[in-house]
């Protein structure tokens, strides 16, 4: 019997990784128009902001319905075996809700956690299930684990435009239009599960300062404990760059950070050319 861990592809994990730590990972659905992609599947990260930058319309997403989770659960029971589900934030999607019935028949051996996070938010608590799971804890000591914890996970991001978040109905066109004019970059956080705006930044660089002040002026970063860093769009220069700035975080650490692309789950929200980086914080207060 062994510990599985199963996640939805809005953790936006590279295959690699996936493969390498045999996690499981159940890909969302984005839809153009009439017709449906699934992520990862059939449309890759690149082919998905090809066509955002190129169509005209907004994209939509898809939660995952209970019996997409039951064909897993049902893998894992007959194996034997038993599972910890991480999902995207209950505050953003109904995947965790949908996780949670499908698990009714397999008390016992199936235990989603809401991650109250999305994309590099949510990867840093599926890769502490790994290290939990590879120091053979249990599953319900995981759960309860990453419960515990994730209080701590902290997602900084610094969007490049806030067209996509206009066109979703989150922001006025006034205001979207203003906002592009002045090169005004929205600087976000996910708090208690939800999008929160902490900060304006005019240009990519005061951006980048300020993500770097803000991990430096809130306590820093655990490092016994999983980063991720991730962008939108075509190029991660603008990701690279971040990194070479912020070096001073992280270079007694690391020779070099994990990096990943996040995909049409969340991409679909924040638009191309948007940075972020996720990482455990020393303590839940702060």
């Amino acid at each position: 019997m062994c510990v599985r861990i199963i996640t939805d592809s809005a953790a936006d994990l590279t295959a690699e990784y996936a493969a390498s730590h045999a996690v499981t990972v159940i890909p969302m659905t984005t839809i153009f128009g009439e017709t449906e992609y699934v992520e990862g599947v059939t449309i890759t990260h690149h082919e998905f902001y090809e066509k955002l930058i190129e169509d005209d319309t907004l994209p939509k997403t898809s939660q995952l319905a209970p019996h997409q989770f039951e064909a897993f659960y049902e893998k894992v029971a007959s194996a034997g075996d038993t599972a910890v589900v991480i999902t995207l934030s209950s505050k953003l999607s109904g995947t965790y809700q949908n996780a949670v019935l499908a698990a009714a028949d397999y008390e016992g051996k199936i235990f989603p956690v809401d991650s109250l996070n999305a994309t590099v938010g949510e990867q840093v608590l599926v890769k502490r299930a790994v290290m939990l799971a590879e120091q053979g804890k249990s599953a319900s000591e995981i759960a309860d684990t990453l419960c515990r914890e994730r209080s701590r996970v902290r997602l900084i991001a610094l969007l490049d435009t806030l067209e996509y978040l206009k066109k979703g109905g989150r922001i006025s066109p006034a205001t979207a239009f203003v906002g592009n004019m002045l090169s005004i970059k929205p600087v976000v956080t996910v708090r208690d599960g939800e999008v929160v705006v902490i900060g304006k930044a005019r240009g990519s660089k005061k951006g980048n300062n300020m993500l770097i002040e803000y991990i430096k002026e809130h306590g820093g970063a655990d490092f016994d404990y999983p980063i991720a860093l991730g962008y939108t769009g075509l190029s991660d220069d603008l990701l690279q760059k971040y990194i070479e700035d912020s070096r001073t975080l992280w270079a007694d650490t690391f020779d070099s950070l994990p990096i990943c692309t996040v995909g049409s789950t969340i991409g679909t929200h924040v638009g191309p050319g948007a940075i972020a980086v996720a990482y455990f914080h020393p303590s839940a207060e702060a």
